[in-house]
């Protein structure tokens, strides 16, 4: 039994670390689809689209003050040595001094999960909330080197798409892709694995996150991560965002936008 209960607590540390990784891939109503995207001719080069994200990310950090909204963690875990499944909803409320406070309001499913993951989950979010780690983790030149692959119109605008390469081995880092809005600057979505390994005991993690608009501010929507664990078996994990509601929040100021890109932006658009 005490084995048994040795090899669940490490394939939930392992879960634990990813969701972790998955919380630091928000700290910037879509479901997850396999779109692929198609060079185009682009109106910004990558430069000027990843400084203008970067100054983007800032004025919203400044002007969100405070938010409420509902999570639903799900976690399903199949293979050795014992399948395993858990559900918990919790309330947050976001506050601009960087803290965020968490109220259970339902956990069901395995307690070992609940209590070993999820809750732990927790208790690591409020510590990733620290202005270290949210340096080292932030989108900006400073940790990562962008691509330009592509530029998208979509039903909801256009979309800047780049890869994204870590410039050093930190579980705070994922390299993978990202779609930029063309007019906010927001990252609506990644798609991406860890750029070190966050235990031994996984083998290959991939995480998609999905965000939605809420006022001026883009806020995640949608989170899944697909673990394979070293000891065998998967680890499926999804995080929904629900009932948003900003409580505080200062006016957000936009970047100007030069004529001649808003006039090829609207031409690429009517091709």
């Amino acid at each position: 039994m005490q084995i048994v209960n040795v090899l669940s607590f490490r394939a939930g540390f392992a879960i634990r670390l990813l969701l972790i990784l998955a919380m630091v891939c928000q700290a910037a109503s879509a479901q997850p689809s396999d779109t692929t995207p198609i060079p185009g001719p682009s109106p910004l080069t990558v430069e000027q689209v990843v400084r203008n994200l970067e100054q983007m990310n800032l004025r919203r950090v400044e002007a969100l003050r405070a938010y409420q909204a509902t999570r639903t963690y799900r976690v399903v875990y199949q293979g050795f040595p014992a399948n395993r499944n858990a559900e918990m909803v919790v309330k947050v409320n976001y506050l601009s001094s960087g803290k965020k406070e968490f109220v259970i309001q339902s956990a069901t499913g395995s307690k070992l999960i609940v209590e070993r993951v999820l809750e732990k989950l927790l208790e690591a979010e409020k510590e990733a909330m620290g202005s270290e780690i949210q340096q080292r983790s932030a989108l900006t030149d400073d940790n990562y080197r962008f691509t330009l692959i592509g530029y998208e119109s979509t039903p909801s605008g256009s979309m800047y798409v780049l890869n994204v390469e870590p410039r050093r081995k930190d579980k705070f880092l994922y390299q993978g892709r990202i779609w930029v809005d063309a007019r906010d600057f927001a990252v609506v979505r990644i798609e991406a694995e860890p750029a070190k390994n966050p235990s031994f005991w996984t083998r290959k993690t991939d995480i998609v996150q999905v965000y939605t608009k809420v006022s001026e501010f883009w806020l995640p929507a949608y989170n899944h991560s697909v673990t394979s664990i070293r000891l065998g078996g998967n680890a499926d994990l999804t995080i929904e965002y629900t009932g948003y509601k900003i409580t505080d929040a200062s006016q957000l100021s936009g970047l100007e936008i030069p004529r001649s890109t808003l006039h090829a932006e609207i031409s690429h658009a009517q091709e």
